[in-house]
């Protein structure tokens, strides 16, 4: 199948080009559309109904008309001279706060871009109420409800817009304005990191523009992979969207963006191992045609490619198990997408080689017929074969070393903003001086009558009272009934921050206890709101942790006893993986919790990069074990083959896992992602530069073909073994220099 796919893009390259370059123009351009219907914008809806918080934010939909999709930005407004609201004040915000909302309020044409007619258009009406006025008259609070998941740019622009006129309108009437909640701090940091944002994502796109060109020397090299890769993201982004149509699966808004951080590295992984192999084998073999070298090596490279994929796609499908909505989503959506590239590494890539040929490496076409003297590369395969042990003992060492990190690891379930001093954040900080901290994001508790009968206020009354005695507890709003008084809702103010372990502890304790406790008869009650939220998400990635960690690590161990054929191979590949995504996590967790004091790391980063860590680091042992096994074939000891080994992928792994660290990297421009961008590059570079080329070799070397028990490799006779493409051996003394 592999040949079939691979053979067939060398044989007809145009065709098969010109089908990649149609399909990845016509879905880059419907794809934000068909993101837009797949995304949700609540993390509770994430959480199975079983969860209180969950159902909590059910009532809230079907009883009170809450729209799952709409964001809350709370305004601030006081008087000019710091004098306290009159009434006469108090009547003039709310004129003005009709005003605003009655006016349309316009998507930023330069947030939509040349596409207009095929990118959703965010315009709206905000919904504008009264919250809450200080009890010193010093402010009111008004809460503005925009549609729309804050991650989007369209949403942001339609929130500049309206900030921007309110802040006129309300100053041309004597009163200043701030303006908080997730949204705002969101638009504030993305603004202050804006410059930083765009010199970063070209500083990164221009090194890994770089490292190509000084790796092969080359334009094409250097150009096409990333060109390519770019056609087959467009695709797989479309794939993701459409399959989550077709089974109605909801993905979180930041999704799409790592999809595209993902597919980046690994398709540039891919071409890059082609691309290595290829010129290897142009070099052995100068009186062969290029095309029918192009589908010698796809054919053969093709085959690690495939084990590599596929061990990324069984890591994420494992998600699929996950209770928490967030993972089950993005592991598939991750999968499809990664099941894509392949697809395109298998028939794109290909037909570039071959309609490339010798042109991919213009204008140093002389590289591909001198001598390639000994380098960087074949000097770290003699070490590591001269000094096995002292080299196993040093890397092992040093990834031990930062594993040590992962004690006294605490997981951080915060939700809001980066923490940076934002305009919001000074908002939130003024208005906490006066009123709880949780007066912009309230705890509430929904009851609903379970005997078909009806609910007052009065008997809701011993609720109401108990919930002012909970410590921790600044205010309790008045009980507000729906429309059939079956259900109500009872809003609670915190004096912690609602993003803070004070809150969710408060939330998941104390306030449950007392509703427990003093829930009228005939009546169900469930506590939501962000604190309950993320204690239920803390329960629930708990959980997931026990299940996804151990089905992953067995299907990944599978597949690499398929590959292999050997039984201790997988074993040892997967103990210096795991060693390496122990050592990734200590240094984040020394890094972020122990040097910078946060409360801990990301929830998500230990399961994240577990899969990511695991999977990918798999792929770069997967080529060097292959390289090492095709190498134990030839005649020659065992180290020597482990030497040639390394000396011929030690270029293609290095040069890949940096450029995969580097599109990593950029994620550290998008707020709140410093640890997973930390993590990450980190992780990937451990992988390939210390486990890959150092601890997994120098195993081998120690080890020989004992490695490969029960099926050991054996020389072969007369050279090198030939396989069902009658691929060229590659000359035993050729060295492939960094």
């Amino acid at each position: 199948m592999i040949r079939a796919l691979t053979g067939y893009s060398t044989r007809r390259p145009w065709k098969v080009i010109a089908f990649w370059v149609v399909l990845g123009v016509v879905l880059s351009a419907l794809t934000p559309a068909l993101f837009d219907r797949v995304t949700q914008n609540q993390a509770g809806g994430f959480l199975p109904r079983s969860y209180d918080s969950a159902a909590a934010l059910h009532i809230a939909q079907e009883r009170f008309g809450v729209n799952p999709d709409a964001t809350t930005v709370t305004v601030f407004v006081a008087r000019s001279d710091g004098k306290a609201l009159s009434a006469a004040d108090q009547k003039r915000v709310e004129a003005e706060a009709a005003k605003l909302g009655k006016r349309r309020v316009i998507m930023p044409r330069e947030d939509d871009g040349p596409q207009r007619f095929l990118i959703p258009d965010r315009s709206q009406t905000p919904r504008i109420a009264p919250a809450m006025t200080a009890p010193d008259r010093s402010f009111e609070l008004l809460s503005v409800e925009l549609i729309g998941n804050r991650a989007d740019k369209g949403v942001q622009g339609v929130y500049r817009t309206f900030r921007d006129a309110a802040r006129t309108q309300f100053s041309e009437a004597g009163m200043r304005t701030g303006f908080t909640g997730a949204l705002a701090d969101t638009v504030d940091t993305v603004d202050s990191r804006k410059t930083a944002t765009t010199v970063g994502s070209g500083l990164i796109m221009g090194l890994i523009i770089l490292l190509n060109v000084l790796v092969f020397r080359s334009v094409p090299a250097a150009l096409l992979p990333l060109l390519a890769v770019a056609l087959i993201g467009f695709v797989a982004a479309g794939a993701v969207a459409g399959a989550a149509m077709l089974t109605g699966l909801k993905l979180d808004a930041s999704t799409p963006g790592l999809i595209n951080v993902v597919l980046f590295g690994i398709g540039i992984d891919y071409l890059l191992f082609l691309l290595f192999r290829f010129r290897e084998q142009l070099r052995a073999r100068p009186e062969q045609s290029a095309r029918e070298v192009a589908a010698q090596v796809s054919g053969r490279v093709g085959t690690a490619i495939t084990s590599a994929a596929l061990t990324i796609v069984a890591a994420f499908a494992t998600l699929g198990v996950a209770t928490f909505g967030q993972f089950r989503s993005m592991g598939p959506a991750i999968a499809v997408a990664v099941l894509v590239t392949l697809l395109g590494s298998l028939t794109l890539l290909p037909a570039l080689l071959a309609a490339a040929g010798r042109k991919m490496f213009w204008p140093s076409r002389a590289a591909l017929r001198r001598e390639p003297r000994e380098g960087h590369a074949a000097r770290l395969g003699a070490l590591v074969t001269r000094r096995p042990l002292m080299m196993l003992t040093a890397s092992a060492a040093l990834l031990a070393a930062l594993a040590a990190g992962l004690i006294g690891i605490r997981m951080d379930y915060g939700q809001g903003g980066s923490g940076a001093q934002t305009p919001a954040a000074a908002t939130a900080a003024e208005i906490s001086r006066t009123l709880p901290a949780g007066v912009s994001d309230p705890t509430s508790v929904f009851v609903t009558a379970t005997n078909g009968g009806t609910l007052t206020t009065d008997r809701l009354d011993g609720l109401s009272h108990a919930l002012t005695q909970v410590k921790g507890v600044g205010q309790v709003a008045r009980t507000v009934l729906n429309k059939d008084h079956r259900a109500a809702r009872i809003d609670l103010y915190p004096t912690a921050d609602p993003q803070s372990q004070q809150a969710r502890d408060l939330a998941s304790g104390p306030i449950r206890a007392a509703v427990a406790q003093h829930t009228p008869a005939g009546t169900t009650a469930h506590v939501g709101g962000t604190p309950a939220i993320i204690a239920d998400m803390s329960a629930a990635v708990d959980h997931d942790l026990t299940i996804v960690f151990p089905v992953a690590a067995a299907l990944i161990g599978l597949i690499l006893l398929l590959l292999l054929r050997s039984l201790l191979a997988p074993v040892i590949l997967m103990l210096s993986v795991g060693l390496g995504f122990a050592a990734t996590l200590g240094a984040a967790t020394l890094l972020f919790q122990h040097v910078l004091g946060k409360p801990g790391v990301s929830f998500a980063l230990p399961l994240v990069l577990f899969l990511f860590v695991v999977a990918l680091g798999t792929d770069y042992n997967i080529l060097i074990t292959d390289r090492i096994r095709e190498e134990m074939r030839r005649p020659g000891t065992a180290r020597a083959a482990v030497a040639r080994a390394v000396q011929h992928t030690t270029p293609a792994i290095a040069t890949a896992g940096v450029v995969l660290a580097a599109s990593f990297a950029s994620l550290i421009t998008s707020p709140g992602n410093e640890q997973m961008a930390f993590a990450m590059t980190l992780g990937i570079m451990l992988s390939a530069l210390v486990v890959s080329l150092v601890l997994v070799p120098s195993l081998a070397a120690l080890l020989g073909r004992a490695m490969w028990w029960p099926i050991r490799p054996r020389p072969i006779a007369g050279g090198h073994r030939q396989d069902r493409a009658t691929e060229p051996a590659p000359e035993p003394d050729r060295a492939t220099a960094l």
